[in-house]
């Protein structure tokens, strides 16, 4: 048994993660309502020896965490910045790449939020990655990826369907997951 699969079983975590090991693919993950999110779904992931990358605001990108960040998969997020955009730099990294999984919460925020991010949706778009959904549901204890969105090209009609899809998960700080 590998350590990540250990300390779930310790807190009394399930991981039920069934799509396939694909090559290339970005994991919806909702509800992000707390930084335990990250730890719970790294650990999930792990658990069944696989790797994902993650997006991380750029503020948490300091010596030494930066270096353990970038270690494990970060890629710092800068805000902001003119002519900069995150999108291009992510469908230019996945077509560059033979082996790339990305893990993102489009939530974005841990606060309360309706307004979900669509850059998830236009990296698979211009790619042709699969979307897996994943949800760490805090009521149950469990981490579930067992379903693969195909996406039909319209952002608000994908977006209500995905979002239809997490109104039966519950976060750590359910006050704060919207699904409207």
């Amino acid at each position: 048994m590998n350590i990540s699969k250990f300390l779930l079983r310790i807190f009394g975590w399930k991981v039920k993660i069934t799509v396939p090991d694909y090559p290339k693919c970005i994991i919806c993950v909702a509800p992000h309502t707390s930084n335990w999110d990250f730890i719970i779904g790294k650990l999930a992931y792990a658990s069944v020896g696989r790797k994902a990358g993650f997006l991380m605001k750029s503020s948490w990108f300091f010596f030494p965490l930066g270096f353990l960040f970038k270690s494990i998969g970060g890629i710092p997020v800068v805000r902001g910045k003119k002519g900069y955009s995150l999108v291009e730099q992510l469908i230019a990294k996945f077509k560059s790449c033979d082996r790339l999984t990305l893990a993102i919460t489009p939530e974005g925020t841990r606060a309360r939020t309706s307004d979900w991010h669509t850059g998830f949706l236009r990296i698979a778009y211009a790619t042709g990655v699969k979307i897996a959904l994943g949800a760490i549901d805090f009521s149950k204890k469990e981490v579930t990826i067992a379903e693969t969105f195909s996406p039909v090209g319209i952002i608000d009609e994908d977006m209500k369907q995905i979002k239809a899809y997490y109104k039966k998960y519950t976060g750590k700080y359910p006050e704060k997951f919207s699904t409207e």
